[in-house]
């Protein structure tokens, strides 16, 4: 199979699963424009089947195989299929799709859609289904909850990820900023608070600036407390990154949280990310409520 490939010509697999109306349709189509060859609602019993079918392409491409509930959830069917296709050479990464509950109930009111998970009510149905799907989201190398996403949030977040996704599978580590007034964000592996740190909203010059601003990243940065939470940062990531790797783990979610996400997260974002740019990872930045 693929061991027969050059590693720089082997596809990539990805396994797109989650909760139904977390995003997977608008996920599909995506991948779709990145160039991925895109196999939607397979039962998991083929997803070897078509692996290899791609594998065996004069070309073979990028594949994610989309697995939902119309094709039976049967958990312990994706993980083997990973498992033996990651055996045969194929590189195979699961990402996981979710969204508040509450989110869910209203997107599904909204578009008069019925739970393709039989149930006696619509949060009956969700609950069962994330019952079903909680493994998965346990073992997921991706997740990305959509619940304060739109439909070209989500595009964009699945192009920062995928788009031009290196061979190798350096670890990526996706650090954001965020204001816990708005909602601390669901799907951080890590999550730091900063308001410990001074806050530039106090300070009348400073106020309608961002940490994107110099004279923000100044104030924050010149304090000590700052300075010695990033280096205590940086080593606990200095000793956590080589661990998720060796259990196979490919990507990181790091969240900073300030009062209003505007200034002190995402002073420390920033130079999170600078930091490990220097390093043997790809790392992604993004402020979530900076613009409010």
């Amino acid at each position: 199979m693929a061991e027969e490939l050059p590693a720089a010509d082997r596809p990539q697999v990805l396994i797109v699963t989650g909760m139904s109306g977390a995003g997977r349709s608008t996920s599909a189509k995506a991948l779709e424009d990145l160039d991925y060859l895109v196999v939607d609602n397979l039962p998991p019993a083929l997803i070897d089947e078509v692996i290899r079918h791609n594998v065996e392409l004069t070309t073979p491409r990028n594949l994610a195989v989309v697995v939902d509930a119309r094709g039976g959830y049967p958990v312990d069917a994706i993980q083997a299929a990973i498992e033996r296709v990651e055996r045969e050479g194929v590189e195979a990464s699961l990402l996981f799709l979710d969204a508040s509950d509450e989110v869910l109930i209203r997107r599904f009111e909204e578009n008069r859609r019925p739970h393709p998970v039989a149930g006696d009510t619509l949060v009956d149905s969700i609950s069962a289904e994330r019952e079903f799907l909680s493994e998965l989201r346990v073992d997921a190398d991706f997740v990305i909850d959509t619940s304060d996403s739109n439909v070209h949030e989500l595009r964009r977040r699945l192009e920062e990820e995928f788009l031009g996704q290196r061979k190798e599978r350096p670890m990526r580590v996706a650090v954001s900023s965020f204001g816990f007034k708005h909602g601390a964000p669901r799907d951080a592996d890590l999550l730091f608070d900063v308001r410990f740190l001074p806050n530039p909203f106090w300070v009348p010059e400073l106020r309608p600036l961002t940490g994107k601003d110099p004279e923000v990243r100044q104030y924050v940065l010149d304090d000590h407390d700052a300075q010695e939470f990033l280096q205590r940062v940086e080593g606990l990531i200095d000793f956590l990154v080589p661990r998720f790797q060796h259990e196979g783990k490919s990507y990181v979610s790091i969240a900073i949280g300030c009062t209003g996400g505007r200034h002190r997260s995402v002073v420390i974002a920033e130079a999170l990310a600078k930091w490990l740019d220097g390093r043997d990872v790809r790392a992604t930045v993004r402020h979530r409520d900076v613009d409010r």
